[in-house]
């Protein structure tokens, strides 16, 4: 039994819900997603809810139960309202703007380092105050939740924060921790 599986999702008003050979459908104010399903789950929809259920009785179902479950309330609320992750740049000389759709970002490298879009995905760059020190604050948005998590794994894999200064891109709310320099003698 999975217990995430067993949850029925919860249908928002303003987003359709259909099964279409094997695939589920989500369609709302932000857009369209199609998430791909097992043949051993089975699929109902009915009076603003969907239930997922294992169609077949083997060992390992429970985790393939749980997964469908999960994803499909992540197309469902991505397609209510967008997935959004935040991510801090820190460092001197550490900055990002948005070109056309595309992410410019200058973070200690010779050459700026040009981050085309993927489809469904937008950024936006701002600053804000935090711990005393201004910081360029990267927003990324989109229906597709892992997409999303994509592109910001990518972005800071770039210059992860390092743990003398603090200097790199990092996500809202990371805890980065500190070593003491070299000690002079």
């Amino acid at each position: 039994m999975s217990r995430i599986g067993k949850q029925p999702i919860k249908i928002p008003s303003g987003v359709t819900v259909s099964i279409e050979g094997g695939e589920l459908v989500a369609k709302g104010p932000r857009g369209l997603l199609h998430v791909p399903f097992s043949g051993k789950m089975s699929v109902t929809v009915d009076a603003g809810t969907l239930q997922v259920l294992p169609a077949v009785d083997e060992k390992r179902i429970g985790a393939i139960w749980g997964l469908t479950r999960a994803l499909f309330n992540n197309a469902i609320l991505g397609v209510h309202k967008e997935w959004e992750k935040v991510l801090e740049i820190r460092g001197v000389g550490y900055r990002a703007q948005v070109k056309g759709k595309d992410l410019d970002l200058q973070v200690g490298f010779t050459h700026p380092v040009l981050i085309p879009a993927p489809e469904g995905i937008t950024f936006a760059v701002g600053q804000e105050s935090i711990e005393g020190q201004n910081v360029n604050v990267l927003t990324v948005k989109g229906i597709d939740r892992q997409k999303v998590g994509d592109i910001c794994a990518a972005i800071r894999a770039l210059r992860p924060p390092e743990p003398y200064k603090g200097k790199g891109i990092r996500y809202r709310g990371e805890y980065v921790r500190r070593k003491a320099g070299k000690a002079t003698g």
